[in-house]
């Protein structure tokens, strides 16, 4: 756990990408629930309505271009649009979700996975 909270930390201090509590309770219970060694990975890939779409998935390898932030994998070219972000999860009565509040983002759709930049 302190490796954890010291990655945390510093992506805090350099303003990256943020993790809410329970975004981070969450990629942690999902992962103990998995037998092998598996990360969280964020993409971001075009598509959707708005230009953007998010993708949330699992992985068990990590890409040159990968960064490592609290179990979870983003790639290089990700990053950078999603730069300054923050990652949470929601619990409310039509679903349980990933959310990534991004500042990058100028409009989005109504599902909150579309967005443009």
């Amino acid at each position: 756990m302190l490796k954890i909270d010291i990655i945390h930390n510093y992506i805090n201090m350099n303003n990256k990408i943020q993790f809410t509590e329970s975004a981070t309770k969450e990629i942690e219970r999902i992962i103990l629930e998995k037998a092998k060694k598996t990360y969280f990975r964020i993409s971001v890939q075009g598509g959707g309505c708005s230009g953007f779409k998010y993708n949330f998935s699992f992985d068990d390898r990590v890409k040159p271009d990968d960064k490592i932030f609290n179990m979870t994998l983003i790639d290089k070219n990700s990053l950078e649009i999603i730069e300054g972000s923050t990652v949470d999860f929601k619990k409310e009565l039509i679903g349980n979700s990933f959310v990534i509040n991004n500042p990058k983002a100028n409009s989005s759709c109504g599902c909150g996975l579309s967005f443009s930049v």
